[in-house]
């Protein structure tokens, strides 16, 4: 099965290929045989009801000093394509959520990845609060007494935006810590939307982990431990990346999760374990899938592929409309 792939993502000379999950999701694909395009975010548009891009052949390799080449950019009807991989990283923004809006108008029949509308009905740190028994215990609110009583509670908290992305503006907010104030006020003044207050996972010290579940099912993990003098435990903040095995925690977890990802069209998503808690349900862009292949000498970008042909065969049986 010859696919035509189109991937909207960031610029390709921004990637690191030694890292970057999208760059491994295009060697597949090419290896398979699949015709491969890019576009940016911006160069999608919709018009008199039909969702175009402008799009550029691409091909991948992995040579660090030439990753990748670029062709002639022609403007096309995504239409036209068999799946679109929505790859660009957040903050899922109002664009981000506008470009879900347009492919909404193409998918299932082109398989976007991931689903758009389930997408756009997940965002990472509210999609985990539809599991009960999984988050640690947990505030979302912009009522700074309730924030405060939260505190009192629990005494060492994590304070973050609630779409925030990579670990930015996560704060240890510790019971001696005299900030919580002043950070309200700054966040009041970023954000618009309501913070998420979390209990202190002490846990965090050992790692964060990060597991992969493709079309609801586990397929590998890795370990993030955060930097010395860190809270944050993000790989581009200084974690350091670490081989790690699924507990039978982290089992239950997925297991309880794993179904309604799959029956939401959410085939490639990376959850975040602390200890015996879920933090978070990534489905905009995860990550670590080359991490976790060296590690554990496998090839995930080959189950998701194996995953997306699959419901590509399924939906290219929807009649037209």
């Amino acid at each position: 099965m010859s696919l035509a792939v189109a991937i909207q993502m960031d610029p390709m000379d921004a990637i690191d290929i030694d890292a970057d999950s999208t760059f491994v999701l295009a060697l597949e694909a090419q290896r398979r045989g699949h015709a491969l395009f890019h576009y940016l975010p911006r160069d999608l548009a919709f018009r008199n009801g039909r969702v175009l891009a402008r799009i550029r052949p691409l091909t991948v390799r992995r040579d660090r000093s030439d990753h990748f080449t670029l062709g002639t950019a022609e403007l096309v009807d995504l239409a036209t394509m068999d799946v679109v991989l929505m790859r660009q990283d957040p903050p899922f923004d109002m664009a981000y959520i506008t470009a879900t809006h347009l492919l909404d108008h193409i998918h299932p029949r082109t398989l976007v990845v991931n689903d758009p509308t389930e997408v756009r009905n997940a965002p990472e740190k509210l999609l985990v609060t539809h599991f009960g028994g999984l988050m640690p215990p947990t505030l979302i609110t912009s009522d700074q007494r309730q924030i405060m009583d939260f505190r009192q509670e629990y005494r060492d908290i994590i304070v973050k935006p609630l779409f925030g992305n990579g670990g930015a503006g996560v704060f240890h907010i510790t019971p001696g810590d005299e900030n919580l104030n002043s950070l309200l006020e700054m966040f009041t003044q970023l954000y618009r939307e309501p913070v998420m207050v979390q209990r202190y996972l002490p846990e965090v010290r050992q790692g964060d982990k990060r597991i992969i579940l493709v079309d609801g099912v586990a397929v590998g993990a890795v370990n993030r431990v955060p930097a010395k003098g860190e809270a944050r435990s993000n790989l581009h903040v200084g974690g350091e990346a670490r081989k790690v095995e699924l507990t039978a925690r982290d089992r239950e977890i997925c297991d309880a999760i794993g179904p309604t990802l799959s029956e939401r069209g959410l085939v490639f998503v990376g959850i975040d374990v602390i200890g015996d808690y879920l933090t978070e349900i990534n489905v905009t862009s995860p990550t670590g899938i080359q991490q976790i292949d060296r590690f554990d000498s496998v090839c995930i970008e080959s189950l998701i592929w194996d995953a997306i042909e699959t419901r590509r065969h399924s939906t290219a049986q929807v009649p037209t409309a």
